[in-house]
């Protein structure tokens, strides 16, 4: 092997044919032969370049709807013989079988069949095999042969070739395998990651790919390498999202709006408006309201000081009007499904503050996994889509809620959700009014919230904190009455848990002896 190897016989098969005339016809001015299949030989000549058919090199027909017509010796011996070897060499020869330099494939869009949710039998028709195969020969054989996968690798070899005189380096050859085995490990995954939901059964085997999106300038701290990669799953969300202004986002703005998107998107847009304001992955506020504007002013009123270099997340285009109320305070990043002309030059004026787009909400009924990295492996868990209404829940003391409490009661459960654990959260009229969150107790957690909710009083000049008539989510059972009796020392006059505690019968006693009305949701939302 040398560093530089000649680049004079080309393959070219690929579903994605973006940028591929252009290609090909760099490469046929350098007087590279071209071989090919299918659609895209047919895409090369129709651009007036000369190919010749695989089927013409091999002596061999495609066959089967195309499903062989590359899997073959002559293919695969021109792709994986060492050029510095005479035993390979010689068996070049003796069998006709010449060289290939150069391997362009991507393959069948495997991902995309799943994703327009297309039947079992066109999914599997398109699961790539000669593809992939012809990519690990090359990849393997990168010692020689150069293989490209991705649209944006072309003039990255037309560059190297123009360089180094129709050659290319060694070290341009190696990065592309990597690149090449990464996009086939990756499809792979696609492959296993949703045959294991068609079977139902947790699989043996587990493995997560993913494409680059944006190199991070650091992690969650400033001496931690990150970057952002993309699963392919196409929902609305930060992953898919259009970025209208502002500087590029960071891990923790990455993390954080994508927490505050799953949050917002829990709430339909037809039953209102409503916006949700995270701060460190958990929700400083959360409301509903008539309008828009409403809906944030609510939510940032729950607690005013966490709200300052928030993500804001809406479930309703962003307004003019919405706008200039974000604009009196410092937000990193706002999250919509869309924004109005107004909007937009509002936040024209603020250079730093990030705008993001999503063209929908995230559907928060959709399955999907939870992946977390521990020591030696992964910790792999359904996504939390649990979710409860009202005929779901079990009212456990003499009172029942009042139409209104209950209202709030599923609003704050939805809130509880997507808090970290201890949650416990607050809510009068449709919106948050304490919340507290990650405490090891969860009294603690209560009172925190609560403490809160007075600070927020004596800033906004309210004779009584928002506790006083609210209710209370917990997002697990409360293990001993005193969580309980906090809040309603706070002023919380009804609660929603999920029950299941040896002591839920002094709970409840607890309750009842303080007039409050309690349900339970026989379903808990732990997030840690």
């Amino acid at each position: 092997m040398t560093d530089l190897a000649p680049l004079r016989r080309a393959l070219l098969s690929v579903s994605d044919k973006t940028g591929l005339v252009a290609f090909g016809r760099a490469l046929a001015a350098k007087g590279v032969e071209l071989l090919s299949t299918g659609g895209t030989a047919k895409a090369l000549r129709d651009a007036g370049l000369e190919v010749r058919d695989v089927a013409e090199v091999t002596g061999f027909p495609e066959m089967m709807d195309g499903r062989v017509k590359t899997l073959h010796p002559v293919v695969h011996g021109g792709l994986l013989a060492l050029r510095d070897n005479d035993d390979h060499v010689a068996a070049m020869e003796t069998h006709g079988i010449g060289p290939i330099d150069l391997v362009v494939v991507n393959l069948y869009p495997f991902e995309e069949t799943v994703a327009k949710g297309a039947e079992y039998a066109e999914v599997i028709e398109n699961i790539d095999i000669g593809g992939p195969a012809m990519i690990r020969s090359a990849a393997k054989n990168h010692g020689f042969v150069t293989v490209v996968v991705d649209v944006e690798d072309y003039d990255a070899v037309v560059a190297e070739l123009d360089a180094n005189g129709g050659q290319t380096r060694y070290a341009l050859r190696q990065r592309l395998a990597q690149t090449a085995y990464a996009r086939t490990a990756a499809y792979d995954t696609a492959v296993s990651t949703w045959m294991a939901a068609e079977v139902g059964e947790t699989p043996r085997r587990r493995t997560f790919g993913g494409r680059l999106a944006q190199s991070l300038r650091y992690g969650e701290n400033p001496h931690q390498q990150a970057a952002f990669y993309v699963d392919g799953s196409g929902g609305a969300g930060v992953a898919t999202a259009t970025q209208h202004q502002g500087k590029a986002l960071s891990y923790n703005n990455i993390n954080d709006t994508d927490a505050a998107f799953e949050l917002v998107s829990e709430f339909d847009p037809s039953d209102g408006p409503a916006c949700a304001i995270i701060k460190h992955a958990n929700p400083c506020g959360v409301a509903r309201g008539a309008t828009l504007k409403e809906a944030y002013v609510r939510a940032f009123d729950c607690d005013r000081t966490s709200a300052f270099g928030g993500i804001i997340a809406l479930n309703q285009p962003l307004d003019a009007a919405t706008a200039q109320e974000i604009t009196g305070i410092f937000t990193e990043v706002v999250i919509a499904p869309g924004a109005d002309a107004g909007a937009m030059d509002i936040f024209g004026q603020k250079k730093n503050l990030r705008l993001l787009t999503t063209g929908g909400l995230a559907d928060p009924r959709a399955a999907g996994l939870a992946v977390r990295q521990v020591s030696g492996g992964y910790l792999v868990q359904d996504k939390d889509v649990g979710h409860v209404g009202a005929d779901d829940l079990k009212v456990v003391t003499k009172r029942a809620p009042t139409a209104q409490e209950l209202a709030d009661l599923l609003f704050a459960w939805t809130v509880a959700k997507h808090v970290k654990s201890n949650a416990i959260i607050y809510v009068k009229d449709g919106a948050t009014v304490g919340v507290g969150a990650g405490q090891m107790s969860r009294v603690d957690s209560t009172r925190i919230a609560a403490r809160k909710a007075q600070d927020m009083a004596e800033a906004m000049g309210l004779a009584a904190p928002l506790t006083q008539g609210s209710v209370v989510a917990s997002d697990a059972f409360f293990p001993f009455a005193d969580g309980l009796v906090t809040a309603a020392e706070a002023g919380a006059t009804a609660l929603i848990q999920p029950g299941g505690s040896m002591r839920d019968d002094e709970v409840i006693a607890a309750a009842d002896e303080a007039g409050l009305a309690m349900v339970f949701t026989s379903m808990r939302h732990f997030r840690h």
